[in-house]
């Protein structure tokens, strides 16, 4: 087994009416002015960013806002606000929103620590060594961004692409997690999350080598988890304690602990696929996950099928099948647990008519013109996501 780390700097302050103490919490941190990030003008009509900004300004507290950060956040707004913080000379950055905003927070992080263009890092011509510090009251529960050393961003100026920088520095160094605050995410974009705290745990679930049992049963119970909780909002979005454990294992599931142990840090091919779709044609991000999951699993299982199996056996309990039908068994469960989300499990359903040579640009841009290879459970080239996307356009 090889070396793992974890590392979980992230403070975490969790319950109702949390966000209250965002001023005092600041202050812990000896914040003198504070550059607040959002994106939907619902923080503003609903009151929270008032509320947020008299907390904060009660404890003498500068208050500068950046708002306009739309989902696939944009480099553009980025740079706007690597500018802004600057000449305002802002020495800790908030983000209030959901992945986009946190992740364009740690962008304006990056970009405040480091010299150059931003998207140079974002490309890997440069290394990050070090961020401003980023906190975060967290009002949609998806992408996990709260907690993880990961931000995405897409290229909006030149040639579309969705790309993401990894590193310790831009882990929060504080979350207010409020589930209240995600009582009025709307259905499409609550499934939307709920798919995409599904794949970051699938994601580390499907890697080569030795894992940790303890580990893989984390992960299990996390699916089960979010997949119970996630039905029972189809039923009612306001169901505080559903919203509670989808919030806490948005979290968990992309924090570290999921893979910790592994041999490798996971696949995530599914996600370079839909970084790609999702620069390309602006996608929501969990639905085009829902969209390309199944054929990839239908492609690589094929080849390497263990882990599927394994997952069929905990997650499903289908230790009685037969071994190919337990692998074709756990593949359509997961599958139709999509759709119980009226989630798209194809591209047609996501809304999108690909010809085949408009499939063949996508593959040969995700893989920078078979330059580099994708997956690790199986290695996929372009050829592969070629056929993967193909499989997922019929």
């Amino acid at each position: 087994m090889s070396i793992s780390e974890l590392y979980l700097p992230t403070q975490i302050y969790f319950g109702k009416n949390s966000e209250n103490d965002i001023g005092i919490i600041l202050k812990k941190y000896n914040v003198k002015k504070v550059l607040i990030c959002f994106g939907q003008r619902i923080i503003e009509t609903n009151g929270l960013l008032k509320k947020i900004e008299e907390k904060i300004t009660e404890n003498k507290i500068e208050v500068v806002k950046l708002g306009g950060v739309i989902a696939n956040p944009r480099v553009s707004l980025v740079r706007k606000g690597i500018l802004l913080a600057k000449n305002e000379d802002v020495d800790f950055i908030l983000a209030i929103g959901g992945g986009s905003v946190i992740d364009t927070a740690k962008a304006i992080g990056y970009g405040l620590a480091n010299e150059g263009d931003i998207w140079d890092y974002y490309m890997g011509l440069k290394k990050v060594n070090g961020s401003y510090p980023v906190g975060v009251i967290l009002t949609n529960a998806a992408s996990g961004s709260e907690m993880s050393d990961t931000a995405v961003l897409t290229n909006d100026d030149g040639i579309p692409m969705k790309r993401g920088c990894s590193s310790k520095y831009c882990k929060p160094v504080f979350a207010i997690l409020n589930p209240e605050l995600t009582l009025s995410v709307p259905i499409y974009v609550t499934n939307c999350g709920i798919v995409d705290i599904i794949m970051h745990t699938l994601e580390r679930w499907f890697h080569i080598g030795q894992s940790l049992e303890l580990t893989d049963n984390f992960s299990i119970a996390l699916l089960k988890t979010v997949m119970e909780n996630g039905l029972k909002l189809q039923n009612n979005l306001n169901d505080y304690d559903a919203r509670a454990n989808i919030m806490w294992a948005s979290s968990v599931s992309h924090n570290g602990l999921m893979a910790l142990g592994n041999d490798n840090k996971g696949d995530w091919a599914c996600h370079q696929i839909e970084h790609d779709l999702s620069a390309l044609y602006d996608v929501a991000h969990g639905a085009g996950l829902s969209a390309i999951w199944a054929s990839w699993a239908r492609y690589v299982s094929i080849q390497n099928p263990q882990r599927f199996i394994d997952l069929g056996k905990k997650l499903f309990n289908l230790y009685d099948e037969k071994l190919i039908d337990v692998l074709k068994i756990t593949i359509n469960n997961l599958e139709l647990f999509f759709k119980k989300l009226n989630m798209p499990i194809n591209l047609k359903e996501l809304g999108l008519k690909l010809t085949n040579d408009d499939i063949k640009t996508v593959s040969l841009k995700i893989t920078n013109d078979d330059k580099r290879t994708i997956g690790s459970i199986i290695t996929l080239n372009s050829s592969d996501v070629y056929n993967i996307l193909m499989n997922a356009n019929n």
